[in-house]
């Protein structure tokens, strides 16, 4: 039975051992067999650490710099900083509750919106083009910092190759890509066990650090007055322009709300997410808008305000602005833990699951996380971080795909299923003939998927239809709309007729 055996806390479900056995001998890698109750050991701390270095990468960085360039002054970028992190926490909330009462992985419980088979698309979404791009961008991210690195210890560093480029990256910071890219899979192929090990160390480090730069940058800066009086272009900020900037930088994590699921099905207890997860990211941020703000102050007084502002890298220049070249390297180090962090448990370990869920015989999800690696590489994501235009654009085009696959799942977890999720259907094995409660494609939602996201980027194409651009620049609010009112609507209109 699907939920039959006794949970160990009353609001959970133990699928029991005889159930879980039986989906594995129906070929399910055990990454993907639901984990019982009794197997579980996250708690309040391990939800408050998991994203405490991971929110200080310097992708995340690099976004919010685009805020200044679009006119928003130090008070604006706060504002928008902390509203997005009451979002992203209300979302792992929502979406994590599922995999907490029953244990099961992100790309397993998406069979329940989508169908067996239509789950595959979703899947594909996150762990494959959104995990393969998060992984490029994040790593030619910290790829850029490491160049101050290697230049503050072996000077001379950033004139190798003398100004040659490989595809387009610099030789410095292409040799600064490789080995940040060998030490995140390394990282990874360390296993979940030392990760977490590795998390549980690593995340306080990194916050301790950054909290040192934070008061050098407000000393630099000239105090706190001048740090909170910072604005990089005078420019009028309309209410659509600081929302565009909160759904990016919603967007910039999603991909871990969407897949919230592979963690918080280690939950010990249902209120462990609940309680740790805002702790967590609103703590973070609060420390993550101080860096931005002092930052930036910093190195307008550093240069004079002559800085390209439009171009997200500039942030790197900001953190050198702090001058003391020891503590400036160990900043590095700390943020490019973050970015590392976030590329294991945000994308590496999502599109290794994912990939491995779907093709269990052709993939295991270090096999998966390892081709995530490679094509990210491939796919030149220095091209998309060299101008706050081209950032905000990959934004819209990730919003619109994870705004309404998280609609889609809120929509069907609460109103169509009323909080509950059928682990038979969910594991049964078509592959082997065996005819399961679910089908094989939910096309209401796979509908309602393409509908939203034609829908949310079509502001690309019809440039001069204002109204679809400012729906583009909202991408993730559009999506989540969309998708969490049109399958509601749809799933009430099934329900009406299957009544008459």
């Amino acid at each position: 039975m699907s939920e039959g055996g006794l949970a160990e806390a009353p609001e959970m479900i133990d699928p029991g051992q005889e159930a879980v056995e039986r989906y594995r001998a129906s070929g399910y890698a055990d990454d993907v067999l639901p984990i019982r109750p009794k197997d579980r050991g996250w708690k309040v701390p391990q939800f408050i650490t998991v994203w405490m270095g991971p929110i200080h990468n310097i992708l995340s960085y690099f976004t919010v710099i685009g805020f200044f360039a679009l006119g928003l002054n130090a008070w604006q970028v706060v504002a928008a900083i902390m509203l997005s992190a009451v979002i992203v926490s209300v979302g792992y909330i929502l979406n994590g509750q599922a995999a907490a009462k029953y244990g099961v992985p992100f790309a397993m419980q998406l069979r329940e919106a989508f169908g067996h088979k239509g789950a595959l698309v979703p899947t594909w979404v996150r762990g494959i083009i959104a995990g393969f791009a998060f992984f490029g961008i994040t790593t030619v991210s910290s790829a850029s910092a490491f160049d101050v690195v290697f230049e503050t210890i072996f000077p001379g560093f950033k004139n190798i190759g003398g100004g040659a480029d490989i595809l387009g990256l610099p030789i410095p910071t292409a040799i600064s890509y490789a080995i940040t890219w060998v030490i995140t899979v390394a990282l990874f192929l360390g296993g979940q066990k030392f990760l977490g090990k590795f998390s549980n160390w690593a995340n306080p480090a990194v916050f301790i650090l950054v909290v040192i730069a934070v008061v050098l940058a407000v000393v630099n800066a000239g105090g706190f007055g001048n740090v909170f009086s910072f604005q990089a272009v005078n420019t009028p900020v309309t209410p659509l322009i600081f929302i565009s900037c909160v759904s990016a930088l919603v967007s910039n994590w999603a991909g871990p709300i969407v897949n919230t699921g592979d963690y918080t099905r280690n939950a010990k207890t249902l209120k462990a997410p609940m309680i740790g997860f805002p702790i967590g990211v609103l703590g973070s941020y609060v420390l993550f808008t101080l860096v931005v703000v002092s930052f930036m102050a910093s190195l307008q007084v550093a240069t004079n305000g002559h800085f390209d502002i439009n171009r997200p890298g500039v942030f790197v220049e900001a953190i050198n602005s702090i001058g003391n070249p020891f503590v400036v390297v160990l900043l590095i180090l700390a943020m490019n833990v973050g970015a590392i962090a976030f590329c294991v448990f945000g994308n590496m370990l999502p599109a290794g699951l994912q990939l491995t869920a779907q093709m269990p015989k052709a993939f295991t999800v270090n096999r998966g996380a390892i081709l995530a690696a490679i094509i990210g590489t491939l796919m030149l994501p220095w091209l998309f971080v060299s101008n706050t235009d081209v950032l905000f654009l990959f934004y819209s085009f990730i919003g619109s795909m994870f705004g309404p696959i998280l609609g889609i799942m809120l929509a069907s977890y609460f109103v169509e299923r009323k909080q509950t999720l059928d682990l038979d259907g969910i594991y049964a094995d078509y592959k082997g003939g065996e005819k399961g409660s679910l089908p094989a494609y939910n096309w209401r939602a796979l509908g309602v998927l393409i509908v939203s996201f034609v829908v949310t980027m079509a502001g690309t194409v019809f440039k001069d239809v204002d109204f679809l651009v400012q729906v583009k620049n909202l991408a993730f609010f559009s999506g989540l709309f969309i998708g969490f009112v049109g399958y509601t609507l749809l799933t009430l209109s099934a329900r009406r007729s299957s009544a008459s």
